[in-house]
Order: C-alpha cells, then structure tokens, then sequence
C-alpha cells in the first residue's frame, strides 16, 4: 500500500514533465524579424553587377537608396545596367565623368516610385527621375505595349529586360544599356564674343586729346611770331624809304 502511494504521485510527476516537454517540442519557433531592403545585397545575388555596385558605393546613393526604401511609403524603381551594359560605352567614358555626373547617371536610373511591368503605361511623359527636372537635358520617356517596356533619353533607346527584384516598394529591372542623359552630350550654347577692349579705346582717346592741345600751342606761337614780324617790316621800309631820299 504504501509502495502504491509513493509509486502513484512519481508517475503523475513523469506524464507532468512529458507533457511539457512535447509541447515545447511541438510549438513553432518565432520567425525571425525581417532586415531592411539592401540594394548592394540584391544585385549581388543577382550576379552581373560589378561595375554598377562599384559606382553605388563610391557614389553612396546605395546608402541613399537604402534610407529612402525605409524613410518613404512612395518605394523606388531602379533601371539596372549590367556590366554588359557598361562594357559598351565608349572607352574612357566614366572616368570622363567627375564625381557629381556619375552621381547624376545613377539617379537618372532611378523613379522616386515603386513601378510594377503592369504599370509603366500609366506613366506620363517625360518620366520625372531623380536626376532632375530639367526636360530637355534629363528627358526620360516611357512606351509600354503589354510585357514590352521601351525606353528612350534621346541618346540611346533601351527595353526593359526581366525583373531582378520587386517586394512592393523596391523594383529592379535589368536593362542592356546604360541610360544616357542628353545632359552629357547637348553641346552647351557659345560663349559670348568679348567686349571691346575698353583700355585700348581709351588710350586712343587720351593720345588724341593730348594730340589737340599741342596742336592749338603751335598755331598760337605761329600768329605771335607773325604779329612779332610785322611792326619790325614796316619799320625797315620806313628806314629804307628815308635813306633813299
């Protein structure tokens, strides 16, 4: 009997623990939180990239891009130049390029919006980037015909390839070319012609005052001489007169 009471209270402590233990088991671990958009991380998964996370980090607009994506409901849409892309541009091009125009290529590639491939036609053109406002030099326009997305800046015209990545406020499309802005290329109006030199009329100026005065000077000692000359005539012919007599 007593062996029964001791044995009893050990076997409910032993299904107490079991229990507790299988649901512990049996219950779902919490999903861990999820970390914020990096743009640098996606086209690096992506692979194909290199030349353009080189110009996101040495410009720091992947720092931007990133703030931006948390900072603002609005999302983004970034047009991405693989490195083919880049590889086709004229030898020399980006080192052409001092740090504010590679900063300004890099924006023109981005849309202060997020965009899906279903939406691109309802875009009004010129498409506005974040490059600027000007219209003229940083023109981007959009034509969209069903899963066809065309895009022209009035140097180059490019489509639209795949979806890199989109999650609702981030999309990345790759493109095949670098969008190139006429800011870049439209040849800047010519200077004006320069003034006439001032100086030189001046001095011109200046000799033919000098040259006036100097002038009058000698026409004044002209007239004293002849008026000097005249009475010293009239005497001699008085003279000459008298001694003939």
């Amino acid at each position: 009997m007593k062996h029964q009471l001791f044995t009893l209270p050990l076997l409910a402590l032993m299904f107490f623990f079991h229990s507790t233990t299988t649901l512990a088991a049996s219950s779902p671990a919490p999903a861990p939180s999820s970390s914020p958009t990096d743009i640098i991380r996606i086209l690096k998964k992506a692979g194909g990239y290199t030349t353009l996370i080189r110009l996101l980090q040495t410009t720091q607009v992947a720092t931007q891009i990133n703030a931006q994506l948390i900072n603002s409901n609005a999302g983004l849409t970034f047009f991405a130049p693989n490195d083919n892309a880049f590889s086709n541009l004229k030898p020399g091009f980006l080192n052409s390029l001092n740090d504010q125009q590679k900063n300004e290529l890099i924006q023109f590639h981005l849309l202060p919006t997020f965009v899906s491939m279903s939406n691109f036609d309802t875009l009004s053109n010129p498409v506005r980037t974040q490059a600027g406002e000007n219209p003229d030099r940083l023109a981007l326009n959009v034509t969209s015909s069903g899963n066809t997305v065309n895009m022209t800046t009035g140097i180059v015209n490019v489509t639209v390839g795949g979806s890199v990545y989109s999650d609702n406020q981030l999309a990345v499309y790759q493109v095949d070319k670098v969008l190139l802005p006429r800011n870049f290329f439209v040849a800047k109006p010519p200077a004006p012609a320069p003034a006439p030199e001032k100086a030189k009329a001046s001095k011109k100026k200046s000799a033919d005052d000098t040259e006036g005065p100097a002038g009058d000077d000698s026409a004044a000692v002209s007239v004293k001489q002849r008026l000097a000359w005249g009475p010293l005539a009239v005497a001699m012919v008085v003279v000459a007169a008298f001694s003939s007599w």
